[in-house]
């Protein structure tokens, strides 16, 4: 699996589907999450409607460089409430949006189509932001805007995501099952998330890196008024099961980006659970046949 070394000096693990003279669509992953997040399956699918598919670990997790630095969330997220100077974080999302850039950059590619789900929502708002001439359409998949007041986890949900993760192997897959608090309820597979858990742990476990990617959420803030000034296709996706990123924060992102179009699944959580797989498809498939068009 290729590695591109960016001018930053980190180096992202990244791999591609499909054809590259067709257009491509850059998928971003959320929080901790590996590229393999994205399932190979998926990006075939992907792949059928015609479009270049490239997915990679993000910075501090996977095979992707690993940074070092502690960090607080709590005190960098307090900071943030409280309207104070945020404490030193060693990246924020802006850097991350960077990465995926400065991968685009590596592959060639000049204007990418660009989904992101959970932090890979909120990373493709900034490569929209920061980076608008790159990006001919945005898809933010069951994320939000930063802006506090939505989209905020259940409590159930809240000290799941903030349990640290057992380092033992057998402890770390059996604990993988908490993660159905915020999965499509219709879909909940017990087994399938113990497996996904189990391919995890073998190709990278790096907890050290989950503190890092969370302060860098917290340290990008609001992104309302950027979100605002938008002018790029835009596709928001939820689920109404979502207890993660609870359905207000989706609904935020749709209302603030002019002219964009808002899918909200009555059987999604905060998953992309495979009998969805056709609608996520065809949604996306489509919007970004409509912005080649445009």
């Amino acid at each position: 699996m290729p590695r591109a070394e960016l001018p930053s000096g980190i180096e992202l693990q990244y791999e591609t589907f499909g054809n590259s003279d067709d257009p491509t669509l850059l998928l971003v992953n959320g929080y901790t999450s590996q590229l393999t997040g994205w399932d190979e399956g998926l990006c075939a699918l992907f792949v059928d409607q015609g479009l270049h598919v490239v997915r990679y670990d993000n910075r501090d997790v996977g095979l992707s460089s690993k940074l070092t630095g502690v960090v607080q969330p709590a005190e960098v997220l307090a900071a943030v409430l409280a309207n104070d100077p945020v404490p030193p974080v060693p990246y924020t999302l802006s850097h991350m949006a960077a990465d995926g850039v400065g991968l685009l950059d590596h592959l060639g590619v000049e204007r990418a189509h660009v989904a992101g789900m959970s932090m890979g929502g909120m990373i493709v708002q900034m490569m929209a932001i920061e980076h608008p001439s790159r990006v001919a359409s945005l898809t933010s998949i069951m994320s939000n805007t930063g802006n506090a007041a939505v989209g905020a986890p259940t409590r159930e949900a809240r000290a799941v995501i903030l349990a640290p993760a057992p380092t033992d192997r057998a402890a770390y897959i059996e604990d993988s099952v908490s993660a159905a608090v915020w999965a499509s309820k219709r879909y909940v597979d017990h087994d399938a998330m113990r497996a996904r858990a189990a391919a995890n742990y073998d190709r990278a476990f790096f907890p050290e890196g989950a503190p890092r990617q969370l302060a860098a959420i917290y340290a990008t803030g609001d992104r309302s008024g950027r979100l605002r000034a938008l002018d790029v296709p835009t596709l928001v996706i939820h689920g109404r099961d979502d207890t993660l990123i609870t359905p207000s924060g989706g609904a935020d992102t749709a209302q603030l980006i002019t002219g964009s179009k808002y899918l909200l699944l009555a059987d999604m959580g905060h998953d992309l659970p495979v009998p969805l797989w056709p609608v996520f498809v065809e949604a996306i498939g489509g919007h970004i046949r409509i912005a080649e068009a445009a």
